[in-house]
């Protein structure tokens, strides 16, 4: 019922007797991941909900392990910005062209209201994701009411320039990663219900400037 191991590599191992049982590779990356270079999915065709409420409702540690605040905004995680100021920055007349043959066009230094660096913020809620191990997990979300959100912010132009800062600065926008603590289920080995497991994902693009 959709919750079969999403594996690139499955592969069958021969046993004495003529026995078959099809070998799952945790690092491989499953459907929802395809042609993307993202370590997580925000949607997935493939989400075994049915094995994830079983595991839930076979799980007498379950309340103990699950917390969330399903409703996240810049209203509780920003300083001194709204959500509605937030969601409304838009970055589609930026270039990023400070890394390219003709620096700092026009677009570095004008431009309607926004972060330094700009960026793609999203307060989601991952439906799979590669743990720090390089093994893809499914994440318990949107199920029996249960999810699990993430403030994920990611660098639109990484390594160009911060806007409006002059040349001589030497800025660069920088990609950077928290590690969170999700719970968890593996689709290679369901018999070891539902545990913590630890996932780095993008936190926050900042402007560095190096010593001059």
């Amino acid at each position: 019922m959709g919750g079969h191991c999403a594996c690139a590599d499955s592969r069958a191992r021969v046993y004495k007797g003529g026995y078959q049982q099809h070998y799952c590779d945790p690092t491989a990356a499953p459907a929802c991941a395809a042609n993307s270079s993202l370590t997580y999915c925000l949607e997935d065709a493939e989400y075994p909900a049915y094995e994830i409420k079983a595991a839930i409702s076979q799980d007498h540690l379950f309340a103990k392990k699950y917390a969330d605040i399903g409703t996240q905004s810049a209203d509780d995680l920003v300083d001194g910005l709204s959500a509605e100021q937030e969601s409304a920055f838009d970055y589609g007349y930026y270039t990023g062209s400070s890394k390219g043959d003709s620096p700092y066009d026009v677009t570095h230094w004008a431009g309607p209201a926004g972060y330094i660096c700009p960026s793609d913020v999203a307060y989601a809620q991952p439906r799979r994701a590669q743990n720090v191990a390089g093994e893809w997990r499914v994440i318990v979300n949107d199920v029996h009411y249960y999810t699990q959100t993430a403030r994920l912010e990611t660098c639109l132009h990484p390594d160009a320039a911060c806007r409006a800062l002059a040349p001589c600065y030497k800025s660069k926008c920088t990609q950077k990663y928290i590690y969170h603590r999700m719970l968890s289920y593996d689709p290679c080995d369901p018999y070891k219900g539902l545990f913590i497991d630890i996932y780095r994902l993008p936190a926050a693009c900042s402007c560095h400037v190096p010593a001059l």
